[in-house]
């Protein structure tokens, strides 16, 4: 489809570079007043959340009124639920480990160096995601069968990330797991159902840009980088290398896919 309104989408851009840093420096405020820096992973989703919202607004006349929508509420339920799932398992608990180790190597203040490269990268990295979510809402036209292909893969990336976390949590909540390694469910077939399920949430929405060869274009970043943080990234490398010490979870990732759900070895 031909029709993109690229003046109207850089306007976008704009609007939701603000949003997004908007999120981080009201965490960052909250962090100082709580005294941890953990609050950002709940920013994370919400981040999202208020950049679909003001996209959103700002294209109001410029797209598919339903494409628009869809995509709007797609993100919001995902970074909704993501959100509220993080501040639930860090309720009562200190620092994350994760940042301690990062700011003990600050140069100076940790404070700023938090607001450096935790929020403000977070905050660029949720831009730069989204932008199929923004891509999106200035798409002519209905969907076709692409889209709902995509909102399909959406679907099945919210699964399961739903139910591997409720899995988990179920999982650490009985007192004689402790020190147990979670195998069961679909942690049976991929050591992070919650990291495949982001995958399949953002290549969902990439997809649903695909009616559209210049939105798709432009979208092509967000879930490229979405794919090399999950498989790559320093979470999942620090998680790893966490969990190596547990006993019995060199055993449980031999037979385990690390990534997609695979039938157990």
């Amino acid at each position: 489809m031909s029709g993109f309104a690229w003046a109207a989408f850089a306007f976008n851009l704009a609007w939701s570079a603000v949003a997004a840093l908007g999120v981080m420096l009201v965490t960052f405020a909250v962090a100082l007043r709580k005294g941890v820096h953990r609050v950002v992973d709940v920013a994370w989703g919400l981040g999202f959340t208020a950049v679909a919202a003001v996209s959103c607004v700002v294209s109001a006349g410029a797209g598919d009124p339903g494409r628009r929508i869809l995509v709007t509420l797609l993100t919001a339920l995902w970074g909704v639920r993501l959100a509220a799932h993080i501040a639930r398992r860090g309720r009562g608990h200190g620092e994350d480990q994760r940042y301690e180790t990062l700011l003990s190597k600050a140069p100076g203040s940790q404070n700023l160096y938090a607001l450096r490269v935790v929020y403000l990268l977070q905050g660029a990295l949720v831009w730069l995601v989204s932008l199929p979510v923004q891509a999106a809402q200035y798409i002519p036209g209905p969907m076709t069968g692409v889209a709902v292909a995509g909102t399909c893969l959406w679907a099945l990336g919210l699964f399961f990330e739903t139910v591997g976390d409720a899995q988990l949590a179920r999982f650490k909540a009985d007192p004689a797991h402790q020190g147990r390694i979670m195998d069961r469910g679909l942690w049976r077939y991929t050591r992070h159902p919650n990291y495949f399920g982001d995958f399949c949430v953002w290549w969902g929405l990439f997809l649903i840009t695909c009616d559209s060869l210049a939105a798709a274009a432009v979208s092509l970043v967000s879930p490229v980088v979405m794919s090399l943080l999950l498989i790559k990234g320093s979470g999942n490398r620090l998680l790893e290398q966490h969990m190596a010490e547990r006993p019995g979870y060199a055993a449980y990732a031999e037979r385990t896919s690390g990534f997609f759900p695979l039938p157990p070895r």
